[in-house]
């Protein structure tokens, strides 16, 4: 079936982390979405944007969805890396909300380097200041962008602002943008506080 016999995604259905995610990517070119969800963002693209992509997902409910939209998508689990694709594949490949729960978080972002000459991520910011309060209560936070206990997080790595761009320089990552969030609206003011939810674009040099 051709794109335009599934139903277009609609502006307005789809979160506003991944409407910037949108606008960071050139029309018409490749993409790749690692644990892409239900295909949202591919399906978008595809009918704003003219994206070509293709999507990887573990989940058996997500993927038979992706396929309803008419997205690509490969049933894999990220940790076992990327192998099935080349070297700059793809224009752009993106990772969002999923960092935190890989083990190997530098292996899966120099992997996103050599398949795309572009890479965009997002994760929650654990710089988020309540969370600072919850630790000097002596617990660990629970919020809307991170509503598990300790005790049953997938999150196992998580970070602040300052520490991606740490390890993005350390793994020769140039960023270009930069975007955060809070319950789905942009934050430019004191953003390493006031956000819970950072997403970077940059270049993979």
């Amino acid at each position: 079936m051709s794109p335009a016999s599934f139903p277009p995604v609609r502006k307005q259905d789809v979160r506003p982390d991944l409407i910037r995610i949108a606008s960071w990517i050139e029309p018409g070119s490749r993409v790749l979405d690692l644990g892409c969800g239900d295909g949202a963002l591919l399906a978008y693209l595809r009918d704003e944007r003219q994206v070509s992509g293709a999507g990887v997902e573990i989940d058996d409910s997500h993927v038979i969805t992706c396929v309803q939209r008419g997205v690509e998508v490969i049933q894999q689990n990220l940790e076992d890396g990327l192998a099935l694709f080349d070297n700059k594949q793809f224009d752009t490949v993106v990772l969002s909300q999923t960092l935190q729960s890989m083990h190997r978080t530098e292996h899966i972002l120099r992997e996103m380097a050599r398949v795309a000459r572009f890479g965009i991520v997002s994760f929650p910011n654990f710089g988020y200041w309540p969370h600072g309060w919850s630790i000097l209560r002596g617990r660990m936070p629970v919020t809307g962008q991170m509503p598990y206990q300790w005790y049953n997080t997938p999150n196992i790595h998580l970070c602040t602002l300052d520490d991606f761009e740490r390890l993005a320089r350390d793994l020769g990552l140039r960023i270009l943008e930069r975007a955060t969030f809070h319950e789905g609206r942009e934050i430019t003011l004191l953003p390493g506080w006031r956000s819970t939810l950072a997403v970077y674009r940059y270049a993979a040099d």
